[in-house]
């Protein structure tokens, strides 16, 4: 989530990020570490290094934080509406993450609510023409799989039929070694998908 912020951040947008598992602090320091390249725990002895990096940047960054499970879709739309009556219309939406908000209304199992909650993010996308960006974890047996497909999600699958683009990222222990990664396209609603990338990363 941060690395999207980041790109889009960088490109002069406006990026409203909401944090249902982070604090505001802890989250901040991740984007610092991503703009300068020095580690947390060498952030704060580059301080000038780092507000130097973000004075560069042309874009704007907005955390949120809520406790797990204590924010629904309607608490996000209202803290939007809020926001945006300030002059901050937000370019992209991050929401870290969709399975830790709570349903708007009471389901008889966790899969139902976990499907609404995913549509009603989709709702809020098309309601505000903003893209909304959220994460989801795999079942524990894909931890070993080479990809990642949309079977595999953690809870219900019904988030794969409401995402338009959805994409995994699978590690297994000698990635993690080596800095690599598969990312893999499981569905695109307006493009191609079924495509896997090799991808190098440094988390």
């Amino acid at each position: 989530q941060c690395c999207r912020g980041v790109r889009s951040y960088g490109k002069g947008k406006k990026v409203l990020h909401y944090t249902l598992e982070l604090n505001e602090n802890y989250l901040g320091l991740r984007y610092d570490t991503l703009i300068t390249g020095y580690e947390p725990n060498l952030v704060k002895n580059h301080m000038d290094a780092v507000k130097l990096a973000i004075q560069s940047i042309t874009g704007e960054l907005l955390i949120k934080y809520y406790p797990t499970k204590s924010a629904s879709v309607n608490t996000l739309r209202a803290h939007m509406e809020r926001v945006i009556m300030t002059g901050f219309t937000p370019d992209i939406v991050l929401v870290d993450y969709g399975d830790l908000l709570h349903g708007t209304e009471k389901s008889e199992s966790n899969w139902q609510e976990l499907g609404a909650i995913y549509n009603e993010l989709r709702g809020l996308a098309g309601e505000y023409k903003t893209p909304i960006w959220t994460a989801s974890q795999s079942q524990r047996s894909a931890a070993n799989l080479d990809i990642i497909e949309g079977d595999k999600v953690a809870e219900s699958f019904s988030k794969m039929m409401i995402g338009d683009f959805i994409m995994s990222v699978s590690r297994k222990i000698g990635d993690k070694l080596g800095n690599t990664a598969r990312v893999h396209i499981i569905k695109n609603r307006f493009g191609p998908d079924g495509i896997t990338f090799p991808a190098s990363v440094n988390f």
